[in-house]
């Protein structure tokens, strides 16, 4: 093999390991038409990106290195994946919040998302754990001072600080199991059919448990990237859950192996821009 091949079996590797790592998976199918190659030279590129311990191979294709179930990134390392995503499902999910209502919002960089566009529905109560998210509708509230309307009323718990910059703990789910909520929007480390709900931070899964117990409806806002992810501790089974918002990204099989187990699904941003709603 010249040295021209393999510097291209070398690039062509790295766009591999770059997608993998950048959409959560790929498929074999997938891949062989993105790099026009064949199938048989997709495989053997994943064989060896695999024994170098860079990804790992499934049925069809390959997903990244198995996390640790007690890793948790922080904030700003998650604030930078799949932003286009996360746009589509906050967009999708903000149009479920009715103008008027009590709004909780959990930690993660979906619900932060979440919050940019609950910023045009009026007359809401939000209740966070989020420092982040409780920034958002602050600055939202400075600049609307003198204005035509009022910013949403916004109470942020208090509580212990987590990586991704939530509160939780005691303090926080004293405050937040005094409240009820019209709607809560709820961000995930991880989604499955056996673990349901799941996150690396103990504390964090029973402050979310409290946030589901005082909710009327559960709205979880999860990319495609989180199904199949499954973290120390399950907080939740999936008939907890009313509706999950997620993105075009995720695969049809898995679609319906979700919406069997749920009573709503929302793809947002399917169907040439249109959301997508399997009930």
């Amino acid at each position: 093999m010249s040295d021209n091949q393999n510097l291209l079996a070398g690039q062509r590797r790295a766009l591999i390991l770059d997608e993998v790592r950048r959409r959560g998976g790929i498929r074999v199918s997938e891949l062989t038409r993105m790099l026009q190659v064949s199938d048989m030279t997709v495989r053997r590129d994943l064989d060896v990106l695999a024994r170098q311990g860079a990804l790992e191979k499934v049925h069809g294709g390959a997903v990244p290195v198995a996390e640790r179930r007690t890793h948790e990134p922080g904030f700003e390392a998650k604030s930078s994946l799949e932003l286009s995503a996360k746009s589509e499902i906050a967009r999708a999910a903000a149009a479920l919040a009715t103008p008027g209502s009590a709004v909780a919002l959990s930690g993660g960089t979906t619900t932060f998302a979440v919050a940019h566009q609950l910023l045009e529905v009026p007359d809401l109560t939000v209740v966070t754990n989020s420092v982040r998210v409780a920034d958002v509708f602050h600055h939202a509230r400075q600049a609307a001072e003198g204005g035509p309307a009022p910013a949403p009323t916004v109470v942020l718990t208090g509580g212990v600080r987590t990586p991704s910059d939530a509160l939780v703990g005691p303090v926080a789910d004293a405050a937040i199991g005094s409240l009820h909520f019209d709607v809560l929007f709820l961000g995930v480390h991880g989604i499955s059919v056996e673990a349901g709900l799941s996150t690396p931070n103990l504390a964090e899964a029973e402050t979310n448990r409290h946030f589901i117990r005082s909710a009327r409806r559960v709205v979880v806002v999860a990319d495609h990237t989180k199904w199949g992810t499954t973290g120390l501790s399950s907080f939740a089974t999936l008939d907890e859950v009313d509706t999950l918002v997620t993105d075009a990204g995720l695969p049809e099989a898995d679609r319906d192996e979700i919406a069997a187990h749920l009573a709503e699904l929302v793809i947002a941003g399917a169907d040439e821009g249109r959301d997508r709603v399997l009930a």
